[in-house]
């Protein structure tokens, strides 16, 4: 297989990024995998050097550990600032960043965080282009899991359009990878094929797991976005790309898998 050139990965054990990594794989691209476990931390800076020593685009799918808007802005504020300073001293020609569809429309929480992202990115010298995305199938199961309390989880109410991280992976490589002047002025945005509720996706996960739990949808009065997630403010725009599989389709695929 012929190898077209090396790129790294930012967050390659992450849920976009394990996907990201095997894309550029099949591709025929020389990967260098950038996380913790493999000694190289976009935060502090240890071994950033050296992982992107001849790497001419990286691929930005990190994600820090708490969700929360002030926790979430620092760690991707600061990781950009590092990938910048560092790519730019080892001649990095591009990078690609993934974002939220809609993140420009929040004022607070994760989604104001990615804006800040997208921003800190856009500023520094090295080319960017962002592609955002609807939320993934696996973010349903997350969810499910962080509302539990007993025998009922209180999951969001929200209009999405669920979109598979194998998906949204092809995409970044796709961004990544094709001739400057081919990309618009528009970020573009990938999502999955159809509009979904996520309590009633998180209903029909519960389902297929087999379990009892009971899901009920919640609102949270305190977050000055609330009313977004409920009238569609995640929904992607009329110039995005639809792709699936469906979130049941991925589910029944992911079934047949284990």
């Amino acid at each position: 297989m012929q190898t077209h050139g090396k790129i790294a990965v930012a967050g390659a054990t992450g849920r976009a990024g394990r996907h990201v990594v095997d894309v550029l794989g099949e591709r025929g691209y020389q990967v260098v995998p950038i996380s913790r476990s493999s000694g190289v931390d976009v935060i502090t800076g240890d071994g950033l050097a050296e992982a992107l020593a001849g790497v001419q685009c990286v691929i930005d799918t990190a994600t820090g550990p708490s969700p929360e808007q002030e926790a979430a802005t620092e760690f991707f504020t600061t990781a950009a600032e590092n990938l910048h300073k560092v790519g730019a001293s080892e001649r990095v020609e591009r990078m690609v960043v993934v974002s939220i569809i809609g993140c420009d429309r929040f004022t607070a929480g994760y989604n104001a965080a990615k804006l800040a992202h997208e921003q800190a990115m856009l500023s520094g010298p090295i080319p960017v282009r962002v592609l955002r995305a609807a939320q993934f199938h696996e973010f349903v199961g997350q969810l499910v899991d962080w509302g539990r309390q007993d025998d009922v989880s209180y999951v969001p109410e929200m209009r999405t359009q669920l979109v598979a991280a194998r998906t949204v992976a092809e995409a970044l490589v796709d961004l990544a990878t094709v001739p400057d002047g081919t990309v618009g002025r528009q970020i573009p945005e990938i999502a999955g094929p159809r509009e979904e509720s996520l309590v009633a996706m998180a209903r029909l996960l519960v389902a297929r797991r087999g379990n009892h739990l009971r899901i009920e949808p919640v609102s949270d009065p305190a977050d000055p976005d609330s009313e977004l997630y409920a009238t569609g403010g995640l929904l992607p725009s009329a110039h995005a790309t639809l792709a699936g599989p469906t979130f049941e389709q991925w589910l029944h695929s992911t079934e047949a898998s284990e």
